[in-house]
């Protein structure tokens, strides 16, 4: 395993979508227990294409809340010591049958050709890998926010959306207050 942290290289400036803008027809379903299935079997994939890296790599997103509706998408968060060494990450991870779809500050994120699984690369102690755990745990465990948050899903998602981002930005506001409410069950 590669343990040695790299001199720190500067990183992409701008938001590259490799394809361009996506619009797609996004439906939840429900929580479907196979998607922790999913998740294992893909995290033993990447664990194998970075084998001679170290990685952390976690469930987040809402397919790794039971009890909330979803988006069949399974997200997942993996972390390198340096984002920018993607020598050290990507071409393994596309070799493994990933597609490069985003590359931005401090994160890339390559997906399956099918769209099902998003892995979200990001930097050991990056402040939003806690930010993805802190909103998983919490929803796993307030019956009420996680209420919150699929009637906040289902609204948005009755609507029609050209980006995907955009639908993901429309929801902001919720998951800050969620968040929030996080930390301070948390006492932080």
């Amino acid at each position: 395993m590669i343990t040695s942290r790299k001199p720190r290289r500067p990183d992409v400036t701008t938001v590259e979508f490799v394809g361009g803008v996506e619009a797609l027809v996004l439906e939840l379903h429900s929580h479907d227990e196979r998607w922790a299935d999913i998740f294992r079997d893909h995290r033993r994939r990447i664990r194998d294409a970075l084998a001679a890296v170290d990685v952390e790599i976690e469930h987040i997103g809402s397919t790794s809340v039971p009890g909330l509706a979803a988006k069949p998408i399974i997200d997942i968060v993996v972390t390198v010591d340096d984002i920018t060494a993607e020598e050290d990450y990507l071409d393994a991870l596309l070799a493994a049958g990933y597609e490069l779809r985003v590359r931005e500050p401090g994160h890339r994120l390559v997906r399956t050709p099918a769209r099902d699984v998003h892995v979200h690369l990001c930097e050991r102690g990056d402040p939003a890998v806690d930010d993805y755990l802190l909103l998983r745990d919490h929803l796993r465990s307030d019956a009420r926010d996680r209420a919150l948050y699929e009637s906040t899903k289902r609204t948005l998602l009755s609507k029609r959306w050209d980006d995907t981002n955009d639908y993901a930005d429309a929801k902001t506001a919720v998951i800050l207050a969620i968040k929030e409410r996080a930390r301070d069950a948390r006492g932080q």
